[in-house]
């Protein structure tokens, strides 16, 4: 089999959103804001979205896809308040006003 005929061009890819997880030391089992299940045994992985999101992603996958960044800390969003502060917009001035200023 001629594997440069049957395939397109290699590609490079990666993960696009940052998590936060935490490896499971017993099993866990939740139900999430939809009312989906989720369930996890010991080594599997409990992970948190940005906009506070969990699930559970079993550890073969998880240690596949995604690379330790360090320990998350007190920064991290919460669904509940934004990421950055948005300031106010501020008032613009018609040609008239600024040209009689």
């Amino acid at each position: 089999m001629n594997l440069r005929k049957t395939s397109a061009a290699w590609k490079i890819y990666r993960t696009r959103f940052l998590i936060k997880a935490r490896q499971l030391t017993q099993p866990l089992l939740f139900v999430d804001a939809l009312g989906r299940e989720h369930h996890g045994l010991p080594g599997d992985y409990l992970v948190e979205s940005s906009d506070g999101a969990r699930r559970i992603a079993p550890r073969l996958i998880f240690e596949d896809v995604y690379v330790a960044m360090g320990l998350a800390d007190e920064s991290w969003p919460s669904p509940r308040q934004p990421a950055v502060a948005i300031p106010a917009p501020k008032r613009r001035m018609s040609p008239s006003s600024v040209a009689s200023a």
